[in-house]
């Protein structure tokens, strides 16, 4: 496997593996008809962009790595209490 799909299927660098993944899968189960998908579509756009607001934060405050692991986010979510997307 390239080192490019390496990175993106790593659930340390990707936060949105499983939206990414539910997203797909929908494609391959509706014929990729995108408007049958709009809803997956949605959560993963609303998935990355939470996710990059907590890295832009993590990284004007300092906080290396700036994407936290995937541990870390467990936490982070388990702290919000549902998810924010």
């Amino acid at each position: 496997m390239p080192v490019v799909m390496r990175r993106l299927r790593d659930p340390d660098i990707n936060p949105c593996l499983s939206e990414s993944d539910a997203s797909t899968r929908c494609m391959d189960e509706n014929n990729y008809d995108r408007e049958r998908c709009s809803t997956y579509f949605l959560k993963y756009k609303n998935c990355r962009k939470f996710w990059n607001s907590v890295m832009v934060q993590r990284r004007q405050c300092g906080v290396k790595p700036p994407m936290p692991t995937a541990a870390e986010r467990d936490e982070i979510l388990g702290a919000l209490g549902k998810m924010p997307y």
